[in-house]
This record gives structure tokens, C-alpha cells and sequence, in this order.
């Protein structure tokens, strides 16, 4: 049997949820929330990597993304306003068909497609930037997802993952807490034995060739009700790296 990325059970927690994602405060809302942090750092890290005007309008024209586990595109959308040629990807239909429907609503152009990170890899595709934001810890094999994605870089590319360390920490705040008290995600929506660390993701990105350039927290204040980045590390973080330029 080949190998694969696919989780049926995750895919299936979150296809049940299609209907909400552009719901800022259903079982998505967490995600509204840590939006712009996410954006923000996306947004640094990639007119850094290019040497592009942060004043423009569109600062990221011509650039080709990839938004691999996308969703129902709550950053492809931003993206794409940015000026990115962006492909949405996603293993749920539904997922998919939600994406596609909210951006035609919105008047954007996004090629989404429900497909996985080996099978976009086994085609040959490339991009300048790859996001990879709140999916490592969902997959199957992360070792083959890491090394798909990490092949869809073009030299001198860019690629942006955001995940969940797995510390106690991050069990009893991330899962406990936002799961089981708070409830602000649905019961089961992550397994604390596949969260994954900075340094497996550093050892993954130095195996498939790609340079980490930084590694940042994220921590939410309860007073004020919202994300800000920080060096915290300890329950979720982002991470930057670059394949270097042939």
C-alpha cells in the first residue's frame, strides 16, 4: 500500500463543521480570532523573502501560494486580495465547496481544489510561498506530509507552518481548556500524541532541504480577548523557513 497523509477521522471532524467556517463566532471563531496574528507574520516573512513594497496595495503580485489543508479558505481569501495567485487545498470536499462559494460571493478568483500534499507534489507542482497553518497535527504521516509540502517549494521560496507544541502546557490549555471548559473547539479536534514540537519541525525542514529563519509564539490574553505574538513557544507557535535559491 502506498503511503499517505490522509486521516479519515480527522478529515471527518472538520467536514461536519464545513457550514461554519465563516461563522466569527461558531466553532471556528478561535480561528477568526488568531487571524491576524497568522496574517501578520505570513505577510512580514513573505516581503521580507521577496523584497516587496509593504505599502502597495498588492504587494505579493505575481507570487504563486500554495494554502495546503486550507479550510474554507479564511486565508486564502486575504491572500488573494494581497495580490497572491493563490491554490486552495484541501482533502475534505465540503471544505472545499464552502471555500469556493464564500470566494465566489466575494467576488475573488481562488483555484480550490480537494486534494492532498503528496498528490499536488506528485504533479509537479511549485510555489513561491507554502502555508501550512494549523494542519501537521492532523495528518497521518507527517514525515511524508512534511516532505510533499517542502518539495512544493521553488528555490528561494518560503514556507510558513503554525501548529501546536506538544508540551503540558498545550495539553491543558490548548486541549483541557479550549476543549473540555471553555469549549470553544469542538471535543476531540486535537490528540495530544500528534501534536508536534519545534525541534521535529526543525529536524523535518533540515531533512527536506528547507532553512528555519524564525521561530515565534502565540499567546492569547484572556482580558483582552485576543492572540498577540510573542517568544512563548510553549503552546502554539509559527515557524518561517526558506529553501535556499539554487
Amino acid at each position: 500500500m502506498s503511503r499517505s497523509t490522509i486521516d479519515a477521522d480527522e478529515i471527518g471532524k472538520f467536514q461536519k463543521m464545513a457550514d461554519q467556517w465563516w461563522d466569527e463566532t461558531g466553532k471556528f471563531a478561535p480561528l477568526h480570532k488568531i487571524g491576524p496574528v497568522r496574517l501578520d507574520y505570513i505577510r512580514e516573512h513573505a516581503l521580507a523573502r521577496f523584497g516587496r513594497d509593504g505599502s502597495a496595495m498588492r504587494p505579493f503580485e505575481g507570487l504563486r501560494l500554495l494554502d495546503i489543508g486550507c479550510g474554507g479558505g479564511l486565508l486564502c481569501e486575504p491572500m488573494t486580495r494581497l495580490g497572491a495567485d493563490v491554490v486552495g487545498a484541501d482533502a475534505g470536499e465540503t471544505n472545499i465547496k464552502v471555500a469556493a462559494l464564500h470566494a465566489e460571493q466575494s467576488g475573488l478568483e481562488i483555484d480550490y481544489r480537494t486534494t492532498t500534499a503528496e498528490a499536488l507534489a506528485g504533479a509537479g507542482e511549485r510555489f513561491d510561498i507554502v502555508l501550512n497553518m494549523e494542519v501537521v497535527e492532523h495528518v497521518a504521516d507527517v514525515s511524508l506530509y512534511m516532505e510533499s509540502c517542502a518539495s512544493m517549494v521553488r528555490p528561494g521560496g518560503l514556507m510558513i507552518v503554525s501548529t501546536i507544541n506538544r508540551t503540558a502546557r498545550a495539553w491543558a490549555l490548548a486541549i483541557v481548556a479550549a476543549e473540555r471548559v471553555l469549549r470553544w473547539l469542538p471535543r476531540g479536534t486535537h490528540q495530544y500524541e500528534k501534536l508536534v514540537t519545534p525541534d521535529e519541525l526543525k529536524c523535518a525542514a533540515a531533512r527536506n532541504g528547507l532553512d528555519v529563519l524564525d521561530i515565534s509564539g502565540m499567546s492569547f490574553n484572556p482580558l483582552t480577548n485576543r492572540w498577540s505574538r510573542t517568544r512563548d513557544t510553549g503552546v502554539n507557535y509559527m515557524m518561517a523557513m526558506r529553501k535556499p535559491a539554487a
